[in-house]
């Protein structure tokens, strides 16, 4: 083992551990906290494994093949399934950049006091592309050091909350290594499906097995491959720790400060406190149910103005960070799946146009106080595409044809293919409570003839 070696591999596992580390992922977080205090803890730790094991294999297809997912699926799959699957899984970039987008727009809302729009907010962020082009022009190790800059400020930001909150250390070990969750009904268990669906992200297998093609490989020698999977697996293992513990900060400070906390609660501290924002919350006696926007208003209610400021500052540097690996992954799945040798200028533009367009629509016609609802879509938009990501880098890591000497074994055969099944199982579960939730016949015949297809192109896949 070298620490010299290691360095020379680090920089594509915290790219890929930044879509652990997005406002999707913080929303979850800080919703899983005010609803299950630190029950669910251990459901956001066994979340985070089982995305480490899917991880290590895109990393290692796309070092011993020297091709990344998209470019494996182009060769190995006939025309028509190939493009369907494209679509896909240019949809989860869509909803992920959606969200990851809106996220930054609401912090720059925060720090502006209200006086930039939740619209202005998303122009802002399309200049992401722009920052994305110019770092990327000096080389990757400063892109790479850059994210782990924003990694650095997440780290900063969400472990100053940390501290100013001051969780109970005993309930934190105790919801981190007791899974079980006492008292528990629908809402908790609708949690903690969402922290499986925000945490393990289907473009990010298309993105890391991509990522990890800049490390010069000799593929001829076995040696060097079995050393590049290697030290790209402890720097994955190293990444992933880091956005976990960045995660827990999330939801230890919510559950600690705001579990079981009624709207009237809140109305009176931000009413003393004299907060523009009281009015948020209805003076009654429902539960109190936040999102981004309105975790940093309690945020800054219970602790103080710097609470808020601070609290936006992190979400925008996760919002920042995840609109960039996005539109890298969309680039790497446009090029891989299209074969496409565009310009990289051309290549990001369209990529950025293509999440951009809807999510400025959203952002005009929508009100920033009242975007949960458009989240619980798109987090149930992309826990539909995770079988396009789970069952192609489990089928191909797994031919001798593809991986040569590589390919897994029984145990990562049987394993991968329950765990893919679990998460396919769990998340269904999530999209049947969503589609249960809109209480309209319409909407559920048109949502069995759309399962009918579905599953159709799932098993064809399988």
């Amino acid at each position: 083992f070298s620490f010299r070696k290691l360095w020379a591999f680090t920089g594509p596992g915290f790219l890929m551990s930044i879509a652990y580390l997005d406002p999707g992922n913080i929303e979850s977080d800080l919703q899983s906290g005010a609803v299950a205090g630190f029950k669910l803890l251990w459901v956001l730790m066994l979340a985070t494994t089982i995305g480490l094991l899917l991880q290590r294999l895109a990393a290692r297809l796309g070092v011993v093949t020297g091709l990344h997912l998209a470019e494996v699926c182009n060769r190995q799959y006939q025309k028509v399934p190939r493009i369907i699957l494209w679509l896909m899984v240019e949809l989860a970039i869509i909803g992920s950049d959606m969200q990851e987008v809106i996220g930054s727009a609401i912090a720059i809302n925060l720090l502006s006091v209200g006086k930039i729009p939740l619209w202005g907010g998303v122009i802002i962020t399309i200049a992401d592309t722009f920052v994305f082009l110019f770092l990327d022009k000096y080389g990757l190790r400063k892109l790479e050091a850059f994210f782990g800059f924003l990694i650095t400020i997440m780290a900063l930001t969400f472990g100053y909350e940390y501290i100013t909150v001051k969780p109970n250390q005993e309930k934190l070990l105790k919801g981190l290594f007791i899974p079980y969750c006492q008292n528990c009904g629908t809402s908790q268990l609708e949690q903690a499906v969402g922290i499986v669906g925000a945490v393990i992200m289907p473009h990010n297998m298309y993105l890391h097995s991509a990522l990890v093609k800049s490390r010069q490989v000799n593929r001829a020698n076995k040696r060097e491959v079995q050393e590049a999977n290697k030290y790209f697996f402890i720097e994955s293992c190293i990444a992933l720790f880091v956005s976990f513990i960045i995660n827990i900060f999330v939801v230890t400070v919510f559950a600690e400060a705001f579990f079981e906390k009624t709207n009237a609660d809140v109305n009176n501290v931000c009413t003393n406190a004299s907060s523009p924002h009281s009015s948020l919350f209805p003076n009654n006696n429902q539960t109190l149910e936040v999102d981004i926007y309105k975790g940093g208003v309690v945020l800054g209610c219970y602790f103080g103005p710097a609470a808020l400021y601070i609290w936006a500052i992190g979400i925008l540097a996760a919002g920042q960070s995840s609109t960039m690996t996005g539109t890298y992954s969309g680039q790497f799945v446009m090029e891989g799946f299209l074969n496409l040798r565009w310009s990289r200028f051309a290549r990001v533009l369209l990529t950025r146009s293509i999440a951009i367009t809807p999510t400025l629509f959203v952002a005009i016609f929508q009100d920033v106080e009242h975007l949960t609802g458009m989240n619980d879509f798109l987090n149930v938009l992309m826990s539909l595409q995770l079988p396009f990501a789970l069952i192609p880098v489990l089928t191909f890591t797994s031919l001798p044809s593809v991986m040569n000497d590589f390919a897994n074994g029984l145990f990562w055969k049987i394993g991968g293919g329950v765990l893919i099944l679990l998460i396919c199982s769990i998340n269904m579960y999530f999209v049947v409570a969503y589609v249960m939730s809109l209480n309209h016949v319409a909407l559920y015949i048109g949502a069995a003839i759309l399962s009918v297809i579905y599953l159709s192109f799932v098993a064809y896949l399988v």
